[in-house]
């Protein structure tokens, strides 16, 4: 680790091996994996049916310009559409990238209707990535620190606050666009009232404006469905995506429909590896996999199981916890700061993620079965339960 950028603050474990929910270590240790490289394998680790594919991918073609033709984009474009409602699709590497050609898109939208400063409205809490317009539309100060100065162009409000929007569209003539997570989940795994994404609809196309939902890691099944926007049947204008979408293969994708659709020319955005054959073949097979196996349902129901479980077995601390999720996305909010609990259930060969500070949070694979599912509840429960008998008076 000598030549690598220290920035990240790495756990002192080392994977050479998965399969399924489960990591091995350089030593033979077995871990049991409930954050999916942060919701990223959301088939699990090597699913052979992905790893054969990418296999046979990497045999035949594994890049090449997108100033060609690529048979696979097209197929993964006319199916995420297809699953979204929404009309085109532009590839990139990441969910900052995604995010980045989201902003543009809202920013060139805005200029092409005679918009000198285009704005997009923010929420608090939130998380877009770490480049320098992400950076600075993501609701974090600590985040933040240090790279000022930040861009210019967006204004923030609460998450789940419809009247702090409508507040600002009655003030500011410059917005364009409404950007935030369906569900938040860096800023702690958090979900809006059910009428939250119908009323920021409702205001944008009062106003003209674009909303544009960041499904980065609530979206591609996570949530029992195979976008989270489509449990308030909401439809936005812009989605984007990545985690999920390539199981560990690096791909990102911003979605676009009705007006936002046609607003990329050739010219405007770009991608040197986004899109090309080895990352599509990795998105449309983990596509299938999770239709083909059922795996939005079984995250609704092991979901339901853990949520269910970690409430009757901490219910002894109920005034003080905090459960909340849906499908496999969870996150259990404690009164004190807890991120030593990462290392402690390290040592009990669990892969857990705290957020926010406070907020325990489990990102498991949408096919963990439920002997897994309650092999992880006792530990986090127990390891909870150590916790606040230490820490909370």
């Amino acid at each position: 680790m000598s030549h690598v950028m220290n920035t990240y603050a790495r756990l002192p474990v080392t994977f050479v091996k998965g399969e399924g929910v489960w990591l091995w270590d350089d030593q033979g240790n077995r871990y049991l994996d409930a954050l999916s490289g942060i919701a990223v394998c959301g088939v699990g680790h090597c699913h052979p049916v992905l790893v054969k594919a990418l296999c046979e991918q990497v045999s035949t073609l594994i890049h090449t310009s997108n100033v060609y033709h690529i048979q696979h984009q097209e197929r993964l474009a006319d199916r995420l559409t297809s699953l979204s409602g929404l009309e085109k699709a532009f590839f990139c590497n990441s969910g900052a990238e995604a995010n980045e050609a989201a902003i543009k898109l809202a920013r060139l939208y805005g200029h092409n209707q005679g918009i000198n400063l285009p704005t997009i409205i923010v929420m608090e809490r939130s998380f877009h990535g770490r480049t320098m317009a992400t950076l600075t539309a993501t609701g974090n100060r600590k985040t933040q620190a240090g790279f000022e100065p930040l861009l210019t162009g967006f204004v923030r409000v609460p998450y789940d606050d419809l009247e702090a929007v409508n507040k600002v569209a009655a003030n500011n003539r410059e917005i364009v666009a409404i950007l935030l997570e369906t569900y938040q989940g860096e800023g702690g795994v958090n979900f809006p009232q059910a009428n939250y994404l119908q009323g920021l609809r409702r205001i944008c196309d009062q106003n003209g404006w674009l909303l544009m939902l960041d499904e980065v890691q609530c979206g591609l099944g996570r949530t029992g469905k195979w976008f989270a926007f489509q449990h308030s049947e909401v439809m936005p204008d812009v989605m984007t995506l990545a985690k999920g979408l390539g199981s560990g293969v690096p791909i990102g994708a911003c979605l676009a429909g009705g007006k936002a659709a046609e607003v990329f020319k050739p010219g405007n955005h770009a991608s040197t590896f986004g899109g090309n054959p080895l990352a599509c073949r990795a998105a449309l097979t983990t596509l299938d996999i999770i239709e083909q196996e059922g795996l939005m349902d079984n995250a609704v129901t092991i979901g339901n199981f853990m949520r269910e479980e970690f409430g009757r077995r901490l219910q002894a601390w109920q005034d003080v916890l905090k459960i909340r999720g849906q499908g496999m996305m969870i996150g259990i909010e404690l009164p004190v700061p807890c991120s030593e609990l990462v290392p402690e259930a390290l040592k009990r060969r669990v892969l857990i993620n705290v957020t926010s500070e406070k907020v325990v949070r489990l990102l498991p694979a949408l096919n963990m079965q439920k002997a897994e599912a309650e092999q992880v509840v006792t530990e986090v429960s127990a390891l909870i339960t150590w916790f606040l008998e230490n820490r909370v008076k």
